[in-house]
């Protein structure tokens, strides 16, 4: 919801029936009302160029998954065969055709038809991102490589589009344009949703249905309202989900989350003294299945991947699984990775000495802030619900675009063509805040400074909107003087 301001137009006087009522007059809310409206014009009018672009790209971001299906299918997609090889035999073609590569993790198949992926580091990719090798595990024939980024193995299309979203391809200085989005976009919500729900309409159905019958401005107002009323949920659980990995307030959150005993937990997989470096003359000899042997920067024995993942299975570990190699001091660890309500998301550490299962993690154990914080991730990135996470995202995405052009055609019309041509939409007159109680006003102003103090960006861009106010104000008094 961007922009909503009592003043009509010069051409427009038909009677409104969303106005308040007159009755209304000496309520508290009919007192805050004028300033809710100051703060959602201006927060509507400055901040929106960076809800559209977050909004743009995210839209894209969320139709990503879908176009990669397409445009890598012959990375992901190989023809079913009768039977799939020994992953360590996959991960050992993965490492021919990259000798220069230090692999980290391998995501054996998880479906008929879909490639083993070994993830690599390389000199030709740049830090944060892995190389992914895409192995036929039928065939052990290497199908291509891709760069991936993140836990969900995002490959180019989609991690160009997720850093457009996030920073602009601007590095730092680009998430502060997220940060800031984020940091306004529940606050324009939740006001609009104020202003919205604290509107007289003749019909109750008017809340959450467009109007028939109506021109002009009150036609737009409709529709911004309405489908604002909709989407004003899942914009304010996208700004909190967004503000979790943020600079700043991500920061005040991990910190509080911490504070409560929410952080998300790893399963441990340090070898004790002595564990994995013992042998019997076989040591690099694997387990006659492919893959075994010492791993970069790892001496003493070594099962092999295959017997990693049997010791995981048997330990319940199924499904979807992304496999750590081990390294000097510490075991493999095997992770489930389906996002997809129900999750499944447990976790092994294997001893590659011996198969021993070390530590093992359920993410029912998790703490509930953790689960909520894995939960309210998953869904901002599209993949807590699949197909339909991504499209729930997509029509997000579509009506914060609509409710801004919306706000930005309603600021238009709103414009007095009388006494200039060229003029723009006028905002709630100054002084909104002196006709508000105290006893509303002092806890207001208290929630305010505790939110800006949390979110840092809100509050440096709220103090900088008050400056630019008042130095607006000044300037009207000297003129009127002057005038005068």
């Amino acid at each position: 919801m961007a922009i909503d301001d009592p003043v009509q137009p010069a051409h427009e006087t038909e009677a409104d029936p969303a106005t308040p009522a007159a009755g209304e007059r000496g309520t508290t809310w009919s007192a805050l009302r004028p300033l809710v409206l100051r703060i959602h014009f201006y927060a509507g009018l400055l901040i929106a160029p960076l809800l559209l672009v977050a909004a743009a790209s995210g839209l894209l971001y969320a139709l990503s998954f879908q176009a990669e299906k397409f445009l890598y299918s012959n990375e992901l997609e190989v023809p079913v065969g009768d039977r799939s090889l020994p992953v360590g035999d996959q991960l050992a073609a993965a490492r021919k055709a990259h000798p220069e590569g230090t692999v980290t993790a391998v995501w054996p198949s998880a479906e008929a038809g879909a490639t083993t992926r070994v993830l690599m580091t390389t000199p030709e990719v740049e830090e944060g991102k892995s190389l992914a090798v895409f192995v036929d595990p039928y065939t052990a024939e290497v199908r291509g490589e891709l760069a991936s980024y993140g836990s969900s193995g995002a490959l180019p299309l989609r991690t160009w589009l997720d850093e457009l979203h996030r920073d602009l391809h601007l590095g730092d200085l680009g998430r502060h344009y997220s940060e800031l989005a984020a940091s306004w976009l529940w606050v324009v919500a939740l006001g609009g949703l104020l202003l919205w729900l604290g509107r007289r309409r003749t019909a109750r159905r008017d809340l959450l249905v467009p109007e028939r019958g109506v021109k002009g401005r009150r036609k737009t107002l409709s529709w911004h309202g309405t489908v604002g009323m909709w989407a004003v949920l899942g914009l304010v659980l996208l700004s909190a989900t967004g503000l979790t990995w943020s600079r700043y307030a991500g920061e005040n959150i991990g910190a509080v989350q911490d504070q409560l005993g929410g952080a998300t937990p790893v399963v441990s997989a340090a070898l004790t003294e002595g564990a994995g470096d013992g042998g019997d003359g076989h040591e690099g000899h694997g387990d006659g299945h492919g893959g075994g042997g010492s791993h970069e920067g790892m001496t003493g024995m070594d099962i092999g991947i295959d017997n990693a993942l049997a010791a995981a299975r048997q330990a319940g570990i199924e499904g979807r699984l992304s496999v750590i190699l081990p390294s000097e001091g510490s075991g493999y660890v095997v992770k489930e990775t389906d996002t997809q309500f129900p999750v499944h998301l447990d976790s092994v550490a294997v001893d590659p000495a011996d198969g021993r299962v070390i530590d093992e993690l359920r993410f029912a154990d998790y703490p509930l802030l953790a689960k909520l914080t894995r939960f309210g991730i998953d869904a901002h990135t599209g993949v807590f619900l699949g197909l339909a996470n991504q499209l729930a995202l997509a029509a997000l995405a579509f009506a914060l675009i609509m409710l801004t052009v919306w706000g930005y055609r309603m600021w238009w019309l709103r414009r007095p063509t009388k006494e200039r041509r060229l003029s723009a939409g006028r905002p709630m007159p100054r002084g909104a805040w002196r006709k508000a109680p105290v006893t509303a006003l002092l806890p207001l102003a208290a929630l305010t400074a505790l939110a800006g103090w949390f979110v840092p960006l809100l509050g440096i861009s709220l103090l900088v909107f008050l400056a630019v106010d008042l130095v607006l104000g000044l300037v009207a008094r000297v003129r009127t003087r002057t005038a005068a």
